[in-house]
């Protein structure tokens, strides 16, 4: 909802308009790093999606950013009698060479302050993960790529059983495409393929703007808001392990996949009885976790350091004990754009989870 200082006026459906109306919703300024704000999990600024799903006002981890159309860009919401739209060919992702440069020549056409987007950044999130291809979709308008939508292969134990999923990651529609529901349709038959290859869920992490429009528009489950912890000392993982209903499998060919990533550098903090992998962002100086795990450390490629007093850590997990820690909760009011876990079932069961019983943690969703 606009401010009075930033109202904007929205046509009557009747209307002819050949501009888009923006506006700016300030944002808490608690924290020097905007960790809602990571460019590659979700791939898709709060604009986009407002143009994609009628309804929406934001996806995960971007901030709302003003402007008029880029110059010389055409207006997709004017029409006028006899006016044809572009017929769209919705085809699977290519993952060869060309295809992944094409994905990334529009993801920077989308996202020009997005500077880690690189055709080896896409490989390694498309093609190397130890846990299988991508999958997704492209919408094509003739030989123009209009848009694009992909998830990536997981694995989790869910409901006492080990099984296939996906994370639901990059997506983007060009400016002169944006308004025609692309996005859904990309959607829908990312997990339709999904499905028929034998994945039982989909997964995600929406910011409170767009958790509306994956439960109302997708059938996700809002399973809970994550926790967003900032403390002293070690993390208090107990060595029960919790009672869970979903968590993520690292595998150590997953966890050396997932430490290699092209624009980050991450480091590794051993103890006597706990290892953490530590990544380089902070938050009010203290230095975010990406893992955490008892006992020795696993077999990674990362330099060491000394375990940081002040920590950040954000997820779900039942074998935290927080209560007995020196960590806090960071109040919602104080959070730019709060995050939530969201499950969709792809096996027919209609399955949910209970956020109670949930381990899921920043490695696990591409947050940092």
């Amino acid at each position: 909802m606009a401010t009075a200082s930033h109202r904007a006026f929205v046509p009557k459906a009747d209307t002819i308009a050949c501009w888009q109306v923006f506006w700016l919703i300030p944002i808490h300024r608690a924290f020097p790093f905007h960790w809602w704000n990571s460019g590659y999990c979700g791939g898709v600024e709060d604009l986009q999606l407002r143009e994609q799903l009628p309804g929406w006002t934001g996806f995960p981890f971007h901030s709302r950013r003003i402007g008029k159309p880029s110059r010389g860009a055409k207006c997709s919401r004017l029409s006028w009698p006899g006016m044809t739209t572009p017929a769209y060919d919705l085809r699977p992702l290519d993952l060869s060479a060309e295809g992944l440069a094409q994905v990334n020549t529009l993801l920077r056409l989308v996202f020009p302050h997005a500077t880690h987007y690189s055709e080896a950044l896409l490989r390694w999130q498309y093609v190397d993960n130890p846990d299988g291809l991508a999958v997704g979709y492209n919408a094509w308008a003739g030989e123009e790529l209009a848009a694009h939508y992909v998830t990536i292969p997981m694995r989790a134990l869910v409901h006492g059983r080990e099984e296939r999923g996906l994370l639901s990651l990059n997506t983007a529609t060009a400016p002169t495409h944006q308004g025609k529901g692309l996005f859904t349709r990309l959607a829908e038959a990312t997990y339709r393929a999904g499905a028929e290859q034998g994945f039982g869920f989909v997964v995600g992490v929406a910011n409170a703007n767009s958790t509306h429009g994956f439960t109302k528009k997708l059938g996700f489950q809002l399973v809970s808001p994550l926790r967003a912890m900032v403390g002293i000392g070690s993390l208090p993982l107990r060595p029960d392990g919790g009672n869970v209903q979903f968590a993520p499998m690292h595998s150590e060919a997953k966890l050396r996949w997932r430490t290699a990533h092209p624009a980050h550098v991450y480091t590794l903090a051993a103890q006597p009885h706990m290892w953490t992998v530590l990544s380089p962002k902070r938050m009010k100086g203290a230095r975010f976790v990406l893992a955490t795990g008892l006992g020795g450390a696993p077999r990674l490629v990362l330099r060491k350091e000394k375990a940081p007093a002040l920590k950040a850590w954000i997820g779900l997990d039942p074998s935290m004990a927080w209560t007995s820690s020196a960590y806090l909760n960071v109040p919602m009011r104080l959070r730019p754009s709060p995050l939530n876990m969201i499950f969709k079932d792809l096996s027919g069961a209609a399955r949910k989870l209970d956020a109670s019983k949930v381990r899921m943690e920043a490695i696990d969703f591409d947050v940092l």
